[in-house]
């Protein structure tokens, strides 16, 4: 495949994985530098291996502080990389994972359309934003920075920067509404801005005049020429220190033992298919349908290979392209299978496919909307691939620990916001609170509340304080929420709200973008429940103000008085004035296994620390707590029996207890057990039989239908938000009652087959 073919082989549906330098078609005139020593002394590997991440880290450090925009502070939507001469991973940093994803395509770009004109030398620098080249969405623009040692190409490093306004017709660039690519910011494919170490003011000033907040851009701009620059004369530094050829023996060091360490870990586990089936809303303003996401991921041998079949074609303003697509996945995949090298993916990379349809939702073909894609199409793509990579490495005891669930800000409910500050000065932001998300339930113990975003590790929550003082907003509270963690045998995180009025203005104008409302976006897996769905309360002429003469703050708005106002999914240019009261809340953690397993002193923990309530420790754990809020445990252990017998009571089916070696344990309640007969589905508790290895194992449990509230006691009514009837099914062995797994899908779609396994 080559790379200069990219968003041709897009439309016709070649699959995307490692590409061999020998494959990469560049001009002859541009000498890579390939000379490394095979054999490097352990010692020396260490220092400059650790050298090369504290690059990365200065890299990034710099960019904030020289930046002191809020994104680049508190989001950290960012990211540093170090790549080889010819485009493998090296490092890239712990911010904004998305970002380094795709950082290879584009350099891979550059390398075969730019080589030969304009020419790649040294002291140059290219400006890229395209996503269909290799961007998660306009407002995130690459500088990126060829190194050179003695007119060779060295290595590259790189950066990326979520920009303040890049233009469009949304102030911020977040554009809800567009309907093509042509309504949104500025697409940059690489451009030399920066030549012999000269920043091309030509250049510049194409790329600042579609901003709205020019000199907020320039100043980021800045920032990112600093970095790379700072990581450019560190990388000079360690070859005058050890030399050209032991540097590049670290690099390829570095991509070979992570390689091996990948290989190792796939070499434990059995070939088989994964699938994870979600939805998103509203794709533009006034849309009331679902739009269905699927994820598949087979394990053949010593590859893996995604795959989005199934996913609706692109439509409206919330489309992912390949490039969007292909660096959501590589977050999960660093960070389930990948952990332990230390943000080092590129030896993995050589032994993944990515095989997208092209013209849907997570694959958009030009000009299709792409500018909100990070908040909803990239957040879906990201968040199933737990699920599928978690249920491929169950199977091995050693890496069961690796295991996460999906978490918080499944899909991000954003609020646009925007006006005249008291001083008359524009300002316009996207709120960036629910950074503070939830971390999943693990195979092994609980999810972390407001445990901040998997995605961007280093991630932190903004003070209060900050926001109050950088836009004139009041905040009434922010605060954890009981219940919004998935139930399980492991709960999810939990999630947070946050209100707040307007303060020393007459009023701000809103837009919101979200998905994720009407259907739980962070579901849970192996029996565990799905977390709260994102909400906007809206309260008109309240009492707030009122409340503050009298010297009481609410703590919640059900306190509030005023007129509730139902906010769309994409509703746009509404006004909120200091009488009116606005919170947003964010999805939290999914849970893991069946909630009937959680051990009574946990879910006592729970209560006394406000993580569940009462009503919730009854009606999905079977817990009964008595009037002084303690759990009894006689009691509850005989309703838990109720209740697992309740769940196979309607099951008309023949109950098969099928005896044999258990050959892998598939789940927390699934097996796969061999006898004479051959290989079959069985249950892990009391071995009845689930079907021959071919079959889907849901076939034979006793399922129920649920409506989708009961998953979760804060989830709210999807008539508020769409059409479409959405389900919460439940999937029980026939004799002992344990939960399987459970599905939240809309009426009409089928039963997932989410687990095939081949036994060799």
């Amino acid at each position: 495949m080559r790379v200069s073919e990219l968003p041709q082989e897009l439309f016709d549906g070649k699959r995307h994985g490692y590409v061999p330098p020998k494959q990469l078609n560049i001009h002859e005139s541009l000498k890579l530098h390939t000379d490394f020593d095979e054999d490097i002394d352990p010692v020396t590997y260490e220092v400059v291996r650790h050298n090369l991440w504290n690059i990365n880290e200065e890299h990034g450090s710099t960019i904030q502080r020289i930046s002191g925009s809020p994104v680049a502070m508190f989001a950290l939507d960012l990211n540093p990389s170090i790549l080889t001469e010819d485009a493998e991973f090296v490092y890239f940093g712990p911010y904004m994972q998305y970002m380094s994803g795709v950082t290879d395509t584009q350099v891979k770009w550059i390398l075969e359309n730019r080589s030969e004109n304009p020419g790649i030398k040294p002291g140059d620098m290219f400006l890229a934003n395209d996503p269909w080249v290799g961007a998660a969405h306009q407002q995130d623009v690459m500088l990126i920075c060829p190194v050179f040692h003695e007119g060779e190409l060295f290595c590259w490093v790189t950066n990326c920067l979520h920009q303040y306004d890049i233009g469009g017709i949304t102030p911020g660039s977040f554009c809800p509404s567009a309907e093509s690519a042509f309504e949104e910011g500025i697409l940059i494919p690489p451009v030399k801005i920066v030549e012999n170490d000269t920043v091309r003011k030509d250049i510049e000033d194409i790329y600042l005049r579609s901003s709205r907040k020019p000199e907020m851009v320039a100043l980021d701009f800045r920032a990112q020429l600093a970095g790379n620059i700072t990581a450019r004369d560190r990388v000079f530094s360690l070859i005058d220190r050890y030399g050209a050829r032991t540097l590049k023996s670290v690099m390829k060091k570095v991509i070979d033992n992570a390689e091996k360490a990948f290989l190792t870990k796939l070499e434990t586990l059995p070939d088989g298919v994964w699938r994870e089936r979600t939805y998103v809303e509203a794709s533009r303003p006034g849309d009331r349908r679902t739009h269905r996401v699927c994820l598949t991921l087979r394990k053949e041998g010593n590859s893996l290979i995604f795959q989005n079949d199934g996913t609706v074609e692109q439509d409206g303003a919330m489309n992912a392209t390949y490039s969007g697509w292909r660096g959501s996945l590589i977050v999960a995949i660093n960070e389930l299978l990948c952990w332990d090298q230390y943000f080092a993916v590129g030896g993995a990379l050589r032994h993944i496919e990515f095989d997208p349809t092209p013209r849907s939702f997570t694959c958009a073909e030009f000009p299709a909307s792409v500018s909100t894609a990070p908040t909803q199409a990239m957040e879906i793509s990201l968040y199933p691939a737990y699920n599928v990579i978690s249920k491929m490495i169950y199977p091995n005891k050693e890496l069961r620990p690796d295991i996460m669930c999906i978490g918080g800000t499944s899909q991000w409910p954003a609020t646009i916001f925007r006006g005249n500050d008291q001083w008359g000065e524009p300002y316009g932001y996207i709120l960036i609170d629910p950074i503070g998300g939830a971390i999943g339930a693990f195979a092994h113990g609980d999810g972390i509340n407001t445990g901040g975003q998997s995605r961007t590790p280093i991630c932190q929550l903004p003070n209060v304080e900050h926001t109050e003082q950088t836009f004139p907003l009041l905040f009434l509270y922010r605060k954890e929420l009981p219940d919004s963690g998935g139930a399980g045998k492991f709960r999810g995180g939990l999630s947070a709200e946050t209100c707040f009025i307007p303060h020393n203005v007459e009023n701000m104008t809103h837009d919101t973008l979200s998905s994720g409302n009407a259907t739980p976006t962070a579901p849970g897996i192996m029996g565990g429940y799905p977390a709260v769905t994102n909400a906007y309360t809206f309260i008109t002429d309240s009492d707030i103000q009122k409340r503050f003469s009298e010297q009481r703050m609410p703590e919640d708005t059900s306190q509030v008085n005023g007129d509730r106002v139902l906010l769309g999914l994409r509703q746009q240019n509404f006004n909120q004035t200091p009488e009116d009261v606005y919170a947003v809340r964010w999805s939290g953690g999914g849970g893991f296994g069946d909630p009937l397993e959680r051990e009574i002193d946990l879910i006592q923990k729970d209560i006394d620390s406000f993580a569940i309530s009462a009503e919730a420790a009854k009606e999905i754990y079977g817990a009964i707590v008595d009037e002084n809020g303690e759990v009894e445990k006689t009691a509850t252990e005989k309703e838990r029996a109720t209740m697992r017998t309740a769940r196979t009571q309607n099951y008309s089916g023949e109950k098969i207890i099928r005896n044999g070696s258990v050959k892998i344990q598939a789940s927390e309640f699934l097996t796969v057990r061999e006898d004479d007969s051959g290989s079959f589905w069985s249950c892990a508790r009391c071995s009845t039989y689930l079907g021959e290895l071919d079959q889907n194992y849901k076939d034979r449990c006793a399922s129920e239908i649920k409506a989708i509230s009961a998953c979760n006691p804060l989830v709210g009514d999807p008539a508020d938000f769409i059409d479409d009837k959405i389900e919460f099914r439940q999937f029980h062995c026939p004799n002992c009652g344990s939960l399987l797994e459970n599905e939240v899908a809309v009426a009409s779609d089928p039963v997932l087959a989410d687990i095939e396994l081949k036994i060799g």
